[in-house]
């Protein structure tokens, strides 16, 4: 919100460095670039921007990139995200900031949240931003990036990490994630949701979920897990067993455990657990269903053990849950600040 009460979206500043990659680069435009309220009213505004005045930027392809942005833009954005760099010099060799990017981060407001996409992590780290914190990276980087900054807990295995002010992601793909997330901790499951299906892409994946997951296009001559997710997802709001699934596909426990594992790079327990979490934030967000009729539904039994695995997996209560998102979320979080 403006000093006046009028609406203004979440601002996002994509800081683009040399030897960018422009998928990643165009991965934040894509995701944040949707949103809108029910006025039909951007949520966010992305804009583009580099460490020096407008002009050309080298990506890793054979084009350059004209931003229109210099670093001054880091000054107004609520949000900035440092995609992958293939040309980091000094700050890949030797963890130190060249002049002109440490000179461009300083413009950037305190509480600003801030967060980078694969090897933009160098960026954050060398800022300092990082030290004592949890961060990630892409896995074939990671023990690189923790010999060189030992203050940093580095967790190669996961898609990304929130830390609240600081988010960190793997590569690639797991821009998307990290992006998608950051729309539903803003606005919520229904608007994250609406994006990813206009984006084809999974709607969630859980920022533990594995980086390396062994079989990820499963062998056509071996029988797959997908029907028994399909089967469970019909019935959450049911008991399921793990032999339950496992007799869907027609194979032992432990087999079924095993190939599940391997493909979805998460237990099944875990699975259902991420799967009824979403359920049940879904149902709090558009539904007026109590918080036992909620729970239910979403297969966690009770008020109390839904409030449980919320609390764990969101940082909140239901109910808190359920009045950041159903009390004019759009308006409470646009304008200048982190949303929460």
């Amino acid at each position: 919100m403006t000093t006046t009460g009028e609406f203004r979206p979440h601002r996002v500043a994509v800081l683009a460095l040399d030897g960018l990659l422009p998928f990643e680069l165009g991965i934040p435009h894509r995701i944040f670039g949707r949103p809108r309220d029910a006025r039909g009213q951007h949520l966010y505004e992305v804009v583009t921007c580099s460490v020096r005045p407008p002009g050309p930027v080298e990506t890793d392809a054979d084009f350059a990139v004209h931003v229109a942005h210099g670093p001054e833009t880091l000054a107004t954005a609520d949000t900035v995200i440092v995609p992958a760099s293939y040309e980091l010099g000094p700050l890949y060799d030797e963890g130190r900031l060249t002049d002109d990017l440490a000179a461009a981060l300083a413009r950037i407001r305190p509480g600003t949240r801030l967060a980078s996409i694969c090897t933009g992590v160098y960026v954050l780290a060398a800022a300092g931003r990082l030290d004592g914190r949890p961060a990630t990276t892409h896995w074939a980087d990671a023990e690189r990036f923790q010999r060189m900054f030992p203050k940093i807990r580095v967790d190669p295995d996961v898609l990304f990490i929130d830390d609240g002010d600081v988010l960190t992601s793997a590569g690639v793909a797991a821009g998307i994630d990290l992006c998608l997330h950051m729309v539903r901790r803003d606005f919520g499951t229904a608007v994250a949701n609406d994006v990813a299906r206009r984006t084809v892409v999974p709607p969630h994946r859980d920022g533990g979920q594995a980086q390396f997951i062994h079989r990820p296009v499963p062998d056509p001559q071996l029988a797959t897990t997908t029907a028994a997710r399909a089967w469970a997802l019909g019935r959450l709001h049911e008991p399921i067993q793990l032999r339950d699934l496992a007799e869907r596909e027609a194979m032992s426990v432990r087999t079924f455990t095993r190939r599940f594992r391997e493909e979805v790079g998460v237990s099944p327990g875990q699975w259902l657990t991420q799967q009824r979490v979403e359920r049940a934030r879904h149902l709090l967000e558009t539904t007026d269903l109590s918080m036992d009729q909620v729970a239910r539904e979403s297969g966690f039994g009770t008020a109390q053990s839904m409030r449980q695995h919320l609390q764990a997996a969101l940082g909140v209560t239901p109910t808190a849950y359920r009045r950041t998102f159903r009390t004019g979320g759009a308006e409470r979080h646009g304008g200048a600040g982190t949303p929460r």
